[in-house]
């Protein structure tokens, strides 16, 4: 690894990281702050497909000594990692800051998922629990263990780059599992740090191995094909639908069961009776936190007829309150850049989408500009892609209502009446996220039993998680597989079940088990006369 002086800080030229050494080969690619893009951050290479195969094949060769390491003791490898996690929480932070535009409060945050998920599971290395289980044979006992499953293949987005990476690596590893980790090219240098504090923590060379590069036609496209090869037992990502669903089929082919982790339009439903400062608030930043590029921001807000106007009329003025920059030199800012071009691109698309259709724009000019200004943007907008905050009016039906935009874009949807509430949050293609407003009960359980999502809050945001509780979606939002919590073990770990025979010769469960038979029936009818 290099430094050397750039904008705002060091920038940093590193290799990958394969069985605990540097490894320099591949096209070199840059990162730079998406804020101002002046600021170098990052060189680092573009890992090619025999990249790859060189860090599975150090995986598979770590896998067998961690596989037998005493849960217990990698625990302890995580317990020292949220320890250290704690210590560098500032820098991590700063960088985030600057290396993905999030906000100072949301970077610390991110950071933090991290540190309460090391914490979680430090202890769950006490707790991998299996089952004793009662034979039908006498002299014989039956259990159940958890199996590491590996090597996983893993691939994440950028607009977490701590938080989501650890629900992947911090269960895998305390599982017993090794790692060929490609994360966002978004994300280089904070990627990096994250394995290096690892090893810090006492986590042996190998375990996790680190590759760089881009996604289709580069190494994320290639570490998927790996699995033909029979080099991953587990593949887990974090993405769009579209890559999630061929992921899943090349998995499928192989006998593996991978986690996806995909796309949201996530629904929030203000009801007649709600709190509307709170409900305002709280769909304000489900829209516009991270600048809306979250799998789980909030994309349609469905709100009851009775108070459409009320609502429409205060969550335009908070929304005309944003305030957007360069989150490094303005920490005030709601949100900061676009991470990269391409979701930039995707973005501006949605204006001529919603223009084609009917929708109605309320508020939102597209890119901000010294030409096009915001009247509450900090900074210089020429130094990097910055949206300004973006209302519609939708319907149902509408491409604009169905697919993810993943931008500072919301839409307003009327609905009369929470069976229409319900009946419209499930008529996009997904099902990740949803939330409700209301202080009616009966309308809240008839929410939580009716919506299709995998998560759902009341009277709170659609976005926000606990390294407690699970996450995941269904429909188009994933395959069902969870993370966080102790239900993301199952997709680490594999049951396997052990008998074992005492009696010194050979029992035949179901064949020579000595069933009891019902003694003849005493007809209780005739004797109490009836």
């Amino acid at each position: 690894m290099k430094a050397f002086p750039s904008k705002y800080g060091n920038a940093l030229e590193f290799g990958h990281l394969i069985a605990g050494e540097e490894v320099f080969e591949g096209q070199v690619l840059e990162r730079r702050n998406p804020s101002d893009r002046e600021d170098l951050i990052a060189r680092f290479p573009e890992g090619t497909k025999d990249t790859l195969r060189r860090a599975a094949l150090a995986a598979r060769e770590a896998f067998e000594a961690w596989s037998r390491t005493p849960a217990p003791i990698r625990g302890q490898v995580l317990f020292n990692l949220a320890k250290i996690l704690e210590r560098e929480k500032p820098t991590l932070t700063r960088l985030m800051v600057r290396e993905v535009g999030k906000t100072p409060k949301e970077a610390a945050g991110d950071v933090q998922e991290a540190i309460d998920t090391a914490v979680f599971f430090a202890s769950e290395g006490r707790r991998l629990y299996g089952q004793t289980v009662p034979s039908e044979m006498r002299d014989k006992e039956l259990f159940t263990f958890r199996r590491p499953l590996g090597v996983v293949g893993m691939i994440t987005a950028g607009n977490f780059p701590i938080a989501v990476p650890s629900w992947k690596l911090i269960p895998a590893v305390l599982t017993g599992n090794a790692v060929v980790w490609k994360p966002s090219d978004d994300s280089p240098t904070l990627s990096y740090l994250f394995v290096k504090l690892f090893e810090e923590a006492g986590l042996p060379p190998g375990v996790i191995n680190l590759v760089f590069g881009g996604g289709k036609d580069s190494t994320g496209q290639w570490l998927v094909e790996l699995m033909d090869e029979g080099l991953f037992q587990k593949f887990a990502f974090t993405g769009s639908t579209k890559v999630g669903r061929w992921i899943g089929e090349v998995a499928g082919r192989n006998l593996i069961r991978p986690t996806l982790e995909l796309g949201g339009k996530n629904p929030l439903v203000v009801m007649r009776d709600a709190d509307l400062d709170l409900a305002v608030e709280g769909a304000w930043w489900s829209a516009f936190a991270t600048g809306g590029q979250r799998c789980t921001s909030a994309g349609n807000i469905l709100v009851d007829a009775p108070i459409y106007e009320e609502f429409k009329r205060r969550f335009l003025e908070r929304v005309e309150a944003t305030r957007v920059g360069n989150p490094l030199l303005h920490p005030e800012v709601t949100y900061g850049p676009f991470i990269n071009e391409r979701l930039f691109e995707r973005w501006l698309e949605h204006y001529a989408w919603g223009e084609k259709e009917g929708a109605v724009l309320l508020y939102g000019r597209g890119r901000i500009t010294r030409e096009n200004p915001y009247p509450h943007f900090l900074g210089d907008p020429e130094a990097g892609l910055f949206g300004w905050p973006t209302v519609w009016e939708a319907r149902p039906g509408m491409r604009q209502f169905e697919e993810e935009i993943f931008g500072p874009t919301i839409n307003l949807v009327k609905v009369d009446g929470i069976e229409e509430a319900i009946r419209v949050a499930n008529s996009t293609p997904y099902g990740l996220s949803s939330a409700i407003y209301t202080n009616h009960r009966h309308w809240a359980y008839l929410f939580k039993v009716g919506i299709r999502a995998g998560m759902t809050s009341v009277n709170n945001t659609t976005v926000g998680a606990e390294a407690h509780l699970p996450f995941g979606g269904v429909k188009a939002s994933g395959n069902g597989a969870r993370e966080s919590g102790i239900w993301v073990i199952e997709e680490y770990t594999y049951w396997h079940a052990v008998n074992e025979e005492y009696s010194g010769r050979l029992q035949l469960a179901q064949m020579d088990t000595g069933y009891i038979s019902p003694k003849a029936p005493t007809p209780w009818g005739e004797v109490l006369g009836f």
